[in-house]
């Protein structure tokens, strides 16, 4: 049985979806989790911070700062 260029393509279509739905349900979950963290001082005493939980969450947030120049094509990812 022959399956046609047609049939090929929606057939990638289709996984090439679900692929991206579970990686969004991923991202999703892992962004609840930022969410729940960021709500928790990420585990610091607001009233104790001391240099090295401050140095962590500027680490945490200069790495999420890459994921959106990323997305936005901003910094190194600019293109032309």
């Amino acid at each position: 049985m022959r399956v046609d260029r047609a049939e090929r393509a929606a057939v990638t279509q289709q996984r090439s979806l679900e692929a991206f739905l579970a990686a969004k349900a991923a991202f999703d979950a892992q962004m609840a989790e930022l969410q729940a963290m960021s709500a928790e001082h990420f585990g610091a005493d607001p009233e104790a911070v001391l240099w090295g939980e401050a140095a962590s969450l500027a680490d945490w947030t200069r790495r999420l700062r890459e994921v959106t120049d990323a997305y936005h094509r901003r910094s190194e990812f600019a293109h032309g």
